[in-house]
């Protein structure tokens, strides 16, 4: 061994990887790592967990909607697989011989002697059949609340028009499956409404005889009824309800969510919380929170107690019967058509007095819903993408159309009770009805009317807020004499979303020949579209433009008040400041 000038020993270059460790490394992360590691070799996986865990959510509270739908549908598939272990989905006659001293040696199906079993034997059976029962109200009435959100907003233009249709589909689909799930314990209440249900067949045209025999198996109420609902029940409608459910969800990630209009967000980015770790850990809160409260509901209000009702006999109707409030539209819209609907014609009698309102209203509203984003986009001839949204004031005629819908949809589920309101009130039923089916035609129009003159007047409100700032109640006065009110200005952040908003304009149809005096051949559909668009955007208040800005800021009274009092910082705002905003949102002079 060789020694340095300062007599330290020298080493060789083999002594210098004397200390290096061999063999394979330790995988970073622990065990937990290492099974990342060794699932992410072979199947990818870590390039889609980055991508989901780096997604980023606006934070909003109407956003919520969703969440509280896709929570309820987690708390419906617990629940349901709890009572699946005890349901008989069987309508073999039994004699009850439990607990439930009221009923002992009454005969009964035994889908209805199990679940009094499940509510009176079964520890904790009850409160789970509550918590199934209350969730799916909430996961049908959040759906609903989710779609006003995305309607009113207009979250449902390009790219989400796939999204829409699916949420229509979902929200059906909800409805049946709650229809399927109220009517398996074969109750009188419940039994009363299949009997209504099976009535409501056979009044479709030509084929409803075979229809009701199809589903029913034979004559009502047959033996198969119950046996079939339950697998409709708890396999097929629930299957395609989270395979629509996990595709909505999956196009949300894909189209990346929607946000309102504020500084700094554009159709290009997404301004809010990445899913990891605040999101993540704000979801899975929101979802106790979701669970919690739905138990809670459960434990204290009670609801659907069938061993007050009794089995189902045919020849039996429960006092007062109504069905579930998103099944009551139907109802109501049978007892408001008139009599007169019912014929004779070529030897067979057509019931639409029945099956208008109880078999074609639904399907037809729900295509109406599916097909309107389609159809504003026909109108406006936007097919542009769409990541920010409108503020419902800013689409006046749409929330017109969407409030219009609720108040049609209000009407006809209020249809739905008009016997109970007549008994509670004292009242001539044949008078409510009257006066319900004049407000089924009348009410939506006078809604439409109502909520676009709101609208309007909101929009001209944002105006002048956005050209004059906010009343302050401080009186100024000028050297001459003059008294005005002085005005504060808006910040640029509240300034900009009441400016971020496009108005369109009606369509005006063109020639209906070219230059060569040859037909056009789309004149009808152009004169169409023009109506439409007049429809729509005749009456409109237009954004403040920055040349319209510009001269609010130097009118006179403004000018009077900086020569007089010098406090700049009334005038409603820095012209150059605002131009930068709209060149941030893409609007010229």
């Amino acid at each position: 061994m060789t020694t340095s000038a300062s007599g330290q020993p020298r080493r060789g270059a083999d002594a210098l990887r004397s200390n290096d460790k061999s063999g394979a490394a330790k995988p970073a992360g622990g065990p937990v790592g290492g099974l990342g590691n060794w699932v992410d070799e072979r199947t990818g996986a870590a390039k889609g967990g980055r991508f989901l865990m780096k997604k980023v959510f606006p934070d909003h509270w109407s956003f919520m909607f969703g969440e509280i739908a896709m929570y309820s549908l987690v708390i419906l598939l617990l629940t349901g697989t709890f009572l699946t272990f005890w349901f008989v989905p069987s309508m073999g006659h039994t004699v009850y011989d439990g607990s439930y001293i009221p009923m002992k040696g009454i005969g009964m199906s035994e889908a209805y002697a199990s679940t009094i079993e499940i509510s009176h034997d079964i520890r904790g059976g009850l409160i789970i059949r509550q918590i199934h029962h209350w969730s799916a109200l909430l996961f049908i009435v959040s759906i609903l609340m989710h779609m006003a959100r995305v309607f009113f907003t207009g979250a449902f233009r390009k790219p989400r028009e796939i999204n829409w249709i699916i949420g229509v589909n979902l929200l059906l689909l909800s409805m049946v499956e709650g229809f399927a799930g109220y009517s398996l314990p074969d109750d009188l209440l419940s039994g009363t409404g299949l009997r209504a249900a099976q009535g409501f067949m056979l009044t479709v045209p030509l084929i409803g005889s075979y229809v009701s025999y199809f589903v029913f198996g034979g004559g009502f109420p047959g033996e198969d009824i119950i046996p079939r609902l339950f697998t409709v029940h708890i396999l097929l409608l629930p299957a395609i309800i989270v395979g629509l459910f996990t595709v909505h969800i999956i196009l949300v990630m894909v189209h990346k969510h929607t946000q309102f209009p504020g500084p700094g967000r554009t159709e290009k980015n997404v301004v809010g919380f990445p899913m990891m770790p605040v999101y993540a850990a704000k979801a899975g809160g929101f979802f106790f929170i979701v669970f919690g409260v739905t138990a809670l509901v459960a434990a204290l209000v009670q609801i659907n107690p069938i061993w007050a009702y009794g089995p189902y006999e045919p020849t039996q109707v429960t006092a007062g019967s109504q069905p579930d409030w998103y099944m009551g539209f139907p109802d109501g819209a049978l007892r408001l058509l008139p009599g007169f609907l019912e014929f004779e014609l070529f030897g067979m009698t057509w019931s639409f007095n029945i099956s208008l309102g109880a078999i074609f209203l639904m399907p037809a509203m729900f295509v109406i819903a599916g097909a309107y984003p389609f159809f504003e986009s026909w109108v406006t001839g936007d097919k542009r993408e769409h990541h920010i949204l409108d503020r419902p004031r800013n689409a006046p005629v749409r929330t017109s159309i969407g409030v219009a819908a609720i108040t049609f949809y209000a009407v006809l589920l209020l249809a739905a009770s008009n016997d109970i309101v007549a008994i509670k009130f004292g009242l001539s039923i044949n008078d409510i009805t009257n006066v319900l089916r004049v407000l089924l035609l009348v009410g939506p129009i006078i809604a439409f009317m109502i909520t676009k003159r709101l609208c309007l007047s909101l929009q001209r409100r944002d105006r002048d807020l956005v050209l004059h700032g906010r009343e302050t109640g401080r009186i100024v006065r000028t050297a001459e004499g003059r008294f005005f009110e002085a005005h504060e200005p808006l910040d640029e952040y509240t300034r900009w979303q009441l400016v971020a908003y496009e108005s369109f304009r009606p369509l005006e149809v063109d020639a209906s020949q070219d230059e060569h005096g040859v037909d056009s051949g789309t004149l009808r559909k152009d004169t169409l579209r023009s109506k439409m668009t007049h429809f729509f955007f005749d009456d409109r208040v237009e954004a403040v433009t920055p040349a319209e800005l510009a001269a609010a800021h130097h009118h006179g009274e403004h000018d009077a008040l900086d020569q007089d009092d010098h406090r700049g910082e009334l005038n409603v705002g820095s012209h150059e400041v605002r131009e930068g905003a709209y060149e941030k949102l893409g609007k010229g002079d």
